[in-house]
């Protein structure tokens, strides 16, 4: 099947043409067509397998051409990094027609995209928050809207969107096809579009909550952090590695920690992505690493659904994400448009049970290797080890509400003395271990 078979018109062919993309995905092959059809349609497809186009393509070929002032599609997305995602496609498509595309996005100053609305649009890519906030300063009007799409449906839900989205549901024409988007379908992400979307269709590309199949992943067991940086030093020097790698990280220092670590052993062709990073700075790094202009980004996950790099060919994930999910969606920046892709993860002691949780997701065990003989492990601070010990005790409560653990609050022997009863008003708390 083509996209000529799919009745994508000329302009979107050529778009798609100088975009070097000649076959549809099995996720645009299902929904393209139920899309044009007019139907409610719920997109159910792992990330990298063309859900943008899918909806992109037949939703501006209904809009077919410029029209009023308000916008008449509405995509909205959790980061503002896949907003600028999907309006560069979108702007890339509407080249060869009239169609206006804006983005909005929260983190910068709003009367220049309050500007650009009130001038006039057809298609408006935004994060929910600034979308409702321009509504609220009457920079544009909903009346004239066909269209509502949600991307990345589970994240949304994820990071706490669903009141926002419901006030949204207040202000929008009950007359307009909804189009849902997401790599996964828990019970949550169900629940949004019951309220949502009007008896829809469900189109899934792939069995749910399986990794991309051209993605090859492995791991190494490192007793801590420190380990880790020491791993990646070696790792990254290898002749064999690909010209550009992502990196994912939970927390914002550990960013700042490996960016530090590449830059002095490895290469300064390296950034970090994290929330404390201005907007400005997130989207230069964003720019350079998709050019090619950097070997290394590392990222929490703050950028695991909003970076595109067709020619990505290695994740690493420094640390297991507390959500199985995430890791799904880490190592599809990799794999992608059929290309072959590799995962890398790191495991230290405590993040174990997060990565059964995964395995049994993905309905596989990823495979380990041992530590190099060139790796040398680094001490745990006291610092460190207590905080796996809690991580690990956390785990083993959730699994039995009557485990105890290693830092639950001990008897104290009557009498004072040590173990005897604080003395009031001290201020003062004592540190286990």
């Amino acid at each position: 099947m083509t996209f000529a078979d799919l009745k994508v018109t000329r302009q979107y062919l050529d778009a798609l043409d100088a975009m070097g993309i000649s076959e549809p995905t099995e996720i645009q092959r299902k929904a393209i067509p139920r899309i044009r059809a007019g139907q409610d349609v719920i997109g159910i497809a792992q990330t990298g397998t063309g859900k943008t186009l899918a909806f992109l393509l037949p939703v501006m070929a209904m809009l077919s051409h410029a029209q009023g002032k308000g916008p008449r599609c509405v995509i909205l997305t959790p980061s503002k990094e896949l907003a600028l995602q999907i309006a560069d496609v979108a702007g890339r498509l509407a080249a060869r027609t009239d169609l206006r595309v804006q983005v909005v996005y929260g983190g910068v100053g709003h009367r220049a995209q309050q500007e650009r609305l009130e001038a006039g649009c057809d298609l408006v890519v935004a994060t929910p928050g600034r979308f409702m906030e321009l509504y609220l300063r009457h920079g544009f009007t909903t009346k004239e809207m066909t269209h509502l799409v949600l991307d990345e449906a589970d994240r949304m839900m994820d990071l706490g969107f669903m009141p926002q989205l419901r006030k949204l549901l207040e202000i929008l024409p009950r007359k307009r096809q909804n189009l849902l988007f997401s790599a996964t379908y828990p019970a949550k992400t169900e629940e949004m579009a019951g309220e949502f979307l009007l008896w829809p269709t469900r189109v899934e590309a792939a069995p749910q909550s399986t990794p991309v199949e051209t993605v090859v992943q492995s791991g190494f067991r490192a007793p801590n952090f420190g380990t880790k940086l020491n791993l990646l030093a070696v790792f990254l020097n290898r002749e064999d590695i690909p010209q550009q790698a992502l990196l994912f990280v939970r927390e914002k220092d550990q960013a700042e920690r490996i960016g530090q670590r590449i830059a002095e052993d490895v290469t300064p062709a390296v950034r970090t992505l994290h929330a404390n990073k201005g907007q400005n700075s997130r989207i230069h790094a964003m720019e350079l690493f998709k050019a090619g202009d950097i070997r290394y980004l590392v990222a929490t996950d703050v950028a695991s659904r909003g970076i595109d790099v067709p020619q990505l060919d290695l994740v690493i994930n420094v640390t297991v994400p507390r959500d199985p999910h995430d890791y799904i969606h880490r190592i599809g920046r990799t794999g992608r448009a059929k290309r072959s892709g590799q995962a890398v993860t790191l495991v230290d002691p405590s993040e174990k049970p997060a990565l059964e949780r995964v395995e049994a997701l993905i309905g596989q065990r990823i495979s380990f290797e041992d530590l190099p003989a060139n790796v040398s492990e680094a001490p745990t601070p006291s610092w460190e080890a207590q905080a796996m010990a809690r991580a690990i005790d956390r785990e083993k409560r959730k699994a039995d509400p009557t485990f105890k653990g290693a830092f639950h609050e001990k008897k104290r022997k009557p009498g004072g003395g040590k173990g005897g009863k604080r003395h009031s008003g001290s201020g003062k708390s004592r540190r286990k271990g």
